[in-house]
Order: structure tokens, then C-alpha cells, then sequence
């Protein structure tokens, strides 16, 4: 039997279903135990990209605190999806801390640019000179797409 992947609203195939609990609450004491399996932080990560909402991004962002760089990097990456501003200080906290994992400091530049705030513009800047090419390119990418999300913001202003 071929399966397909469910694909999510974001049109995205998860590496794992969403839980299927909306209490923000508890979805954010799930990510955050770090003696909870990765699947099931996972699920409540998904959970709460797909709730939305400050109080999701907000509870997304408490897991930052978590060893796991595969799963900060993940919230980055749902932080992206969701494009909430909400989220774009956390980021930027992420995205300047040089003892953070690479892939969650690249992740976090590229949420930062799908977002599309311009506040922030001059972290951006600053690090497409980073030393480490992972980072200065992501914020390349990061700078180019922050712009053109901006560009599509104002296409439909009228």
C-alpha cells in the first residue's frame, strides 16, 4: 500500500502529526520537558504552530531552552511558518547567540526573513558578514526574502 504524507495547512509534511490536545498549556510543558520522547515534543510542536496566536508563539519560544538543537531548530522553523512578529525578538536572541547550534542559528535567520518584520533588517545585516558561511548566507537569503514578503505585503494594499 502507497501512503502519502499528510500534508499540514502550511503546506509542509511533518516529521511528525500534530497532537491532537489544544490546551496551550499543556502542549507547552510537553516541548519543554526534556525527559518527554522527541516525537511526542514534536507533536506539541506542531500542535501549537497550528493553534497560532502569541500564546503559542510564546510557548514555542520557552523551548528554546531545551539541549535538543534539532528541536530549536524545528521551532524556528514553525516560528517562520506561522509569521507572527510576536516571535521576531526571540529570533533575534537565537540568531545572535554564538554558543547557539549552527542550524538553529540558521534556521533562526530564515524565520526572520519569512516573517518579514523590518525591525529586523539590522541583525540581518550585521551577520551576512558572519564568519561562518551557514549564517552570513542564510542571512543573505534571510535579508532577500524579508524584502520580497514585504513586497507581496504591499502588492495587495490598496
Amino acid at each position: 500500500m502507497d501512503r502519502k504524507p499528510r500534508v499540514s495547512e502550511f503546506d509542509s509534511v511533518d516529521p511528525a502529526p500534530p497532537s491532537i490536545t489544544s490546551d496551550v498549556d499543556k502542549l507547552r510543558t510537553i516541548i519543554c520537558d526534556e525527559d518527554e520522547r522527541m516525537f511526542q515534543r514534536m507533536r506539541a510542536l506542531f500542535a501549537l504552530r497550528n493553534i497560532g496566536g502569541e500564546n503559542a508563539v510564546d510557548a514555542l519560544c520557552a523551548a528554546f531552552s531545551s539541549q535538543s538543537a534539532l528541536l530549536k531548530h524545528e521551532i524556528a522553523y514553525v516560528l517562520g511558518q506561522m509569521q507572527n512578529a510576536h516571535a521576531v525578538p526571540q529570533l533575534i536572541e537565537r540568531l545572535s547567540d554564538f554558543d547557539e547550534d549552527l542550524m538553529v542559528r540558521h534556521e533562526a535567520a530564515e524565520a526572520l526573513g519569512a516573517i518579514g518584520d523590518r525591525t529586523a533588517i539590522d541583525v540581518l545585516t550585521r551577520f551576512v558578514s558572519d564568519p561562518e558561511p551557514v549564517i552570513s548566507e542564510s542571512c543573505e537569503v534571510a535579508l532577500d526574502l524579508l524584502e520580497w514578503v514585504q513586497s507581496r505585503d504591499f502588492e495587495y494594499v490598496e
